[in-house]
């Protein structure tokens, strides 16, 4: 399934550009198709990629809502940007995306923070995101 995680990293990459740019993620979403169509040299953006970006934009404000309700001695400005952007895309996949098997998800994002956060990092996207999967059933409800 390298497809998806490439996917996944692209996704990531893109919410993390929005984040630091101050940008809306579909407008750098947009940037990204836009380069990739006209410059040969930019990888194409997949489409799982623009469903995670897409997904995650449609609900942006419940995802932070619930980072910041379920992250521990963490405000979701004082997270590290990388961090906050993992978990951002973590909770969408993992809350809003039934194809995507719960530990699949859990994996994927913690192999992210290895790769571009702090040595911390992985465990603490993991238990977040490990707290959200527990608490999946009733944050679909609301």
């Amino acid at each position: 399934m390298a497809a998806r995680n490439t996917a996944r990293k692209r996704a990531f990459q893109i919410l993390f550009e929005g984040d630091q740019r101050g940008a809306d993620v579909l407008t750098v979403l947009a940037d990204w198709v836009r380069h990739s169509r006209s410059d040969t040299r930019q990888p194409p953006v997949s489409e799982y990629t623009m469903e995670l970006v897409e997904g995650y934009a449609e609900r942006a404000g419940r995802i932070d809502e619930l980072i910041a309700q379920y992250s521990v001695d963490w405000t979701l400005d004082r997270m590290p940007v990388v961090d906050r952007n993992i978990l951002r895309l973590g909770a969408y996949e993992l809350i809003w995306v039934d194809e995507t098997p719960d530990a699949v998800v859990l994996d994927e994002m913690v192999q992210l923070a290895k790769e571009f956060s702090t040595d911390d990092s992985p465990a603490f996207v993991n238990g977040l995101l490990g707290r959200l999967k527990d608490l999946k059933p009733s944050l679909r409800r609301e």
